[in-house]
């Protein structure tokens, strides 16, 4: 049975109960519009916890342009429904005076600094969005309380954030989980609803880009430019508007060797389609299981 709770308080209480009975906690914090790549990090928080906890905060102070914070998906319906038949134990909402009970506006909230990782890419391409990551998942660590937190890949800088989050703080343990996608190759993403039919096959080309920058890697060259070169020669032939293409070593944020090159890798993109904003990444470095180029063709 779903437990439905209105304000975090209230799913603090919940969560204290139940480490009083010793019961470990999954936690899964979204924004909502749950697609198959939340239910795979609420799958993990049931099958590894003994109970499991997801909140729905569609959280203003992470998205700096307004007409984006409005246009983001929400049925509040549909994730209950989702949640419930799923097996999750419960779900909490609150809205911004409650998160945030300190100040009088959003605009009051102390803003935290979201550290070395926050440099760069979406740091420079969405001012403010992971300082508003990092305050709003601050505040979502202290009402759930010491638990696992569970993530996907798929925002790989703001996983670093919140990473570095936890290791300044002494939070709850974060678990990263694989990115989720489509049969074509497209990362899965609350924003995909907002994409027109006809622009999907275009999306996909972000992941060709990233799976060309695997391809580079994988013979050999790890020079930075030339994997950036490779995803842009992709990213080039299509209509999407890039906002950047990079690579960088996720133990050194910043660090590149004097002859451009890095012992691990992982590559990054920004683009938009339309007024959608979409980001993707893949690690160069290590192996997983992708979906095969010859899915995307057509």
């Amino acid at each position: 049975m779903l437990d439905i709770l209105t304000d975090p308080v209230s799913a603090s209480a919940w969560c204290h109960n139940h480490r009083n009975l010793k019961h470990s906690i999954g936690y899964v914090p979204t924004m909502g519009a749950l697609h198959a790549g939340h239910l795979s990090l609420i799958e993990r928080a049931i099958d590894e916890n003994d109970v499991s906890c997801v909140s729905i905060f569609v959280n203003p102070l992470q998205f700096n342009d307004p007409k984006d914070y409005l246009s983001y998906p929400r049925d509040l319906k549909f994730d209950l429904k989702i949640l419930r038949e799923f097996g999750c134990d419960m779900v909490f909402t609150g809205d911004n005076r409650e998160m945030f009970p300190e100040a009088s506006s959003i605009e009051e909230v102390k803003i935290l600094d979201p550290g070395i990782f926050a440099q760069g890419l979406e740091g420079e391409f969405r001012p403010g969005h992971l300082e508003g990551v990092c305050t709003v998942v601050d505040r979502l660590f202290r009402f759930v309380g010491p638990c696992r937190a569970y993530f996907g890949l798929k925002d790989f800088q703001q996983l670093l954030v919140i990473q570095n989050l936890a290791d300044r703080f002494g939070y709850p343990e974060v678990i990263p989980c694989p990115t989720i996608r489509d049969k074509l190759g497209l990362a899965l993403s609350s924003r995909n609803q907002l994409i027109k039919p006809a622009d999907l096959i275009i999306a996909t080309q972000i992941y060709r880009a990233l799976l060309s920058a695997k391809k580079c890697w994988q013979t050999g060259n790890q020079n930075c430019d030339s994997l950036r070169a490779a995803m842009y020669r992709v990213l080039s032939s299509s209509t999407l508007k890039v906002e950047y293409a990079d690579v960088r070593d996720p133990m050194n944020w910043q660090g590149e060797s004097p002859m451009g090159e890095i012992p691990r890798a992982v590559a990054l993109i920004a683009a938009r389609i339309n007024n959608v904003r979409l980001i993707d990444n893949l690690r160069l470095d290590q192996s997983e299981c992708l979906t095969e180029p010859s899915a995307i063709v057509n």
